[in-house]
């Protein structure tokens, strides 16, 4: 059987088609990531998706639902995530979902998503090694923390630390240099939602550091454009030096000098630095020096949900 998953996240829309043998493992059919940004706003104090916004995650859902209908897809999920369960009118998007598709989407809970999550991560061969490990999925409204021991789920927060959120919250002019004080107060502010959160940090001893999203896919793809290596070919071990490195050269730049970076997707050149520093913050809380990179997030834990 073949199943498709359709993730509308603040910062992109993405789909997954999977396959699985019975008693087989889960095998990727096509992925496809579309930078759709909907989530324009989410950093007021009543987020509310735009017009114009809408129009483009409609099309971007319609266009990969109709990938996986021409691919076979035997089952076609869509789930939502912050921008929209936080949007005064997610409801009214979802509806425009529905008559364009005929897809009844799903708007998931903080909770559900970072189960999903952890669920997906299960799915990765390179994990299978791993007892006790955090997880961290950054996305653009919400920040996704799970604690498993012995392989299962422990403890999960899912705080409004996404860095399309925080960069409206606390960068004042995106399209210009990463400023000093803009990454001080991102900092400031991660540490103070994830104590006040209970989440457990410093890392307890032991514990393997996992992390998953667009900031660390698009760190490895820039450090494999460096070295002149495909993606496949860049080690999933993301060194938290790298990240300062990463900030170190990029925050200087405007906003048209990181969309010349190689590896760097134009859209993503403006929330970047946030996210990298969001990452730092909590590497400085938890005493980290590196995550290991996966790519078996949210789509895979609802993919192994639906051929379960």
């Amino acid at each position: 059987m073949r199943a498709a998953v359709v993730d509308i996240g603040s910062n992109s829309i993405k789909i997954l088609v999977a396959a699985r043998e019975p008693e087989g493992p889960l095998l990727e059919v096509v992925s496809r990531t579309l930078d759709v940004r909907i989530s324009g706003g989410i950093g007021s104090d009543r987020p509310r998706l735009d017009r114009r916004a809408m129009e483009q995650g409609v099309a971007a859902v319609a266009d990969l639902v109709a990938e996986a209908r021409g691919l076979g897809a035997d089952r076609i999920a869509a789930v939502a995530t912050s921008a929209v369960r936080d949007a005064s009118n997610g409801r009214e998007f979802l509806d425009l979902v529905r008559v364009a598709t005929g897809v009844e989407p799903r708007i998931l809970t903080g909770q559900e998503e970072a189960g999903l999550i952890g669920r997906g991560l299960a799915t990765d061969p390179a994990l299978q090694s791993l007892r006790d490990f955090h997880v961290y999925d950054l996305g653009g409204g919400s920040l996704e923390c799970i604690s498993f021991r012995d392989r299962a789920v422990e403890r999960i927060a899912s705080l409004p630390l996404g860095c399309v959120r925080l960069m409206e919250m606390f960068v004042a002019q995106p399209s210009g240099p990463f400023e000093d004080a803009g990454e001080r107060a991102i900092g400031r502010h991660v540490r103070d939602v994830v104590r006040q959160s209970g989440f457990p940090l410093p890392v307890p001893p032991g514990f393997a550091v996992v992390g998953t999203g667009g900031t660390l896919t698009t760190v490895r793809a820039v450090a494999a454009a460096r070295r002149g290596v495909p993606f496949e070919r860049q080690s999933p071990r993301v060194e938290v030096s790298l990240l300062r490195q990463l900030l170190a050269e990029l925050g200087p730049l405007d906003l048209a000098g990181r969309r010349r970076i190689p590896g760097l997707p134009p859209a993503r050149a403006d929330v970047f630095p946030t996210a990298l520093a969001t990452f730092l913050a909590l590497a400085d809380m938890g005493g980290i020096q590196a995550f290991q990179h996966s790519l078996r997030n949210l789509r895979w834990g609802i993919a192994a949900e639906q051929l379960s």
